[in-house]
């Protein structure tokens, strides 16, 4: 494969000023070594010393291409060696754990050249390494504080079994309380283990035609006992669609969606689910909304509202974590769609997904 030319070099690393120099200095040995030679043969040294005067001019040859040598080495010195020196000891640093290490750029002029391009991307890398090492931090506190809430709960209803005087209502109370933290917990590490793989899966597998329309009625049906519980009102409009796609993966996307909205709409509230197809000049498109008229988002809240763990309402903290719309959004990624939220404090939410077909 032909090498292509990186679009943000603009200037050669050795420059023409560069070669003029070089010529210049030789010239001008060049031009000494002559004076002296026609200063030996004025003088008739060739025909008094002839070895002397060979002698002289091996010594001034030797001397002259040492010179040439210190000179040329300084300027490579200068030119290549100290930018690699830089960026050796900066890649240390970073080996050590230092992400805070930033190499400056060896041009002023605004130009880059093949070290400049070679620095930039340094940098560049040494950045999203900082970015990947604070995610990392951030992760691992997320689901340590995560962890932390059901192990509490479950220790302390635990112990409190251990007293023989407890009454055997309250012991009916606290073993479905630890039930409940167990569950949760299940669920955390169940979609911790799911994010994970997600994040780290670039090829689908598995993908195969199938009735999407029946996958989301199947998905309606899971979650018929919280509808009826909270006495939610449920509407669907979906058109009979065929897709190709990883079934099971696509399967996270509508019980994380239908989960979120039956957790987030009050009692006697309704949710309303749409599967319809749209087109335009050049591909057919899927999409699949689910609204709530739930306690909706401010534009604050729908910012962060796919980040891992992130749950703008704390109120319902309990009943989830704050992963559901973090592997939504990774799926629906990695299959190449779209998701989007429409919402406004006190008003509902509404999630689309679009998909080729």
């Amino acid at each position: 494969m032909k090498n292509q030319k990186d679009s943000r070099i603009n200037t050669r690393y050795s420059s023409i000023r560069e070669y003029i120099l070089y010529f210049f200095i030789l010239a001008a040995f060049n031009g000494f070594h002559m004076w002296i030679y026609q200063a030996m043969e004025q003088q008739g040294i060739f025909e008094t010393n002839v070895r002397i005067a060979i002698n002289m001019l091996m010594i001034y040859v030797m001397v002259t291409a040492a010179l040439a040598t210190i000179i040329i080495g300084f300027v490579r010195e200068r030119l290549m060696i100290h930018p690699l020196k830089k960026l050796s000891n900066a890649a240390r640093n970073i080996a050590k754990g230092d992400f805070s290490v930033r190499v400056s750029p060896r041009r002023k002029d605004g130009k880059k050249d093949l070290f400049d391009v070679l620095i930039d991307d340094f940098n560049t890398m040494t950045e999203e390494l900082a970015s990947i090492e604070t995610l990392k931090n951030d992760f691992i506190a997320d689901v340590s504080h995560e962890i932390k809430t059901p192990l509490s709960v479950i220790q302390s209803y635990a112990t409190a079994l251990q007293n023989d005087s407890i009454k055997p209502e309250e012991h009916k109370e606290y073993t479905q309380t630890i039930l409940e933290a167990t569950q949760n917990l299940t669920a955390l590490v169940t979609n911790i283990l799911k994010l994970n793989k997600l994040e780290n899966q670039e090829i689908i597998s598995e993908a195969k035609q199938y009735n999407l329309t029946e996958q989301i009625r199947r998905c309606i049906l899971a979650f018929i006992d919280p509808l009826e519980k909270k006495n939610i009102r449920f509407e669907e409009d979906l058109d009979e669609v065929n897709i190709c796609y990883d079934e099971n993966l696509l399967e996270i996307v509508w019980n994380n969606l239908l989960s979120n909205a039956v957790k987030f709409t009050n009692h006697g509230g309704s949710i309303f689910i749409s599967l319809k197809t749209h087109s335009d000049s050049l591909q057919k498109f899927v999409q699949v909304a689910v609204t709530d008229t739930g306690c909706g988002m401010d534009e604050a809240t729908q910012k962060h509202i796919f980040d891992k763990f992130y749950q703008g309402d704390t109120s319902h903290n309990v009943e989830g974590n704050g992963l559901g719309l973090a592997l939504v959004k990774r799926t629906i990624d990695l299959l190449g769609g779209t998701v989007t939220v429409d919402s406004a404090s006190g008003h509902g939410s509404s999630f689309q997904v679009s998909l080729k077909i």
